[in-house]
């Protein structure tokens, strides 16, 4: 368990975030937040190194953006 909180930590991993929802009707700073993240379709599914700020972007849209596994 110690060794997963340190791989965190140091930013060695990876997550898969999944864009599910359109952001149409959204306002513009959440569709920047999407398009910053690097989807430009929906369902798109892209693997991003597990940071606290990268998982801070998809808090700040969990209507739009999702974690898998």
């Amino acid at each position: 368990m110690a060794e997963e909180n340190k791989q965190q930590e140091e930013g060695g991993g990876k997550i898969r975030i999944q864009y599910y929802r359109s952001a149409i009707g959204f306002p513009k700073t959440q569709k920047e937040v999407v398009r910053s993240v690097g989807f430009t379709k929906l369902n798109q599914i892209l693997e991003r190194p597990d940071t606290h700020s990268m998982r801070g972007v998809v808090q700040k849209v969990p209507h739009l953006l999702r974690i898998i596994e």
